[in-house]
C-alpha cells in the first residue's frame, strides 16, 4: 500500500523591485526538501502553489 505525504512551503513577499526574490530565496530551501525526502525513499509526485494576502504556499505531494 502506499504512502502519501505533503509538505507545505509558505514565502512572503516584500516590497523589493526584484520580481523574482521569492524564487531566488526558495530554491534552496525547495532542493533541500526533495533530497531529504528522497534519501528516506519518497518520490515528488506532483505540486501546487497559491497565494493568499502577501504570502506564496507551495505543496509538494510525495509517495512511496
Amino acid at each position: 500500500m502506499k504512502e502519501y505525504k505533503v509538505e507545505t512551503l509558505i514565502y512572503y513577499s516584500k516590497l523589493t523591485f526584484d520580481k523574482f526574490h521569492i524564487v531566488d530565496t526558495s530554491n534552496k530551501e525547495i532542493q533541500e526538501k526533495l533530497d531529504s525526502y528522497a534519501k528516506e525513499g519518497w518520490r515528488l509526485v506532483s505540486t501546487d502553489a497559491s497565494n493568499f494576502g502577501a504570502a506564496m504556499y507551495i505543496y509538494l505531494y510525495f509517495e512511496r
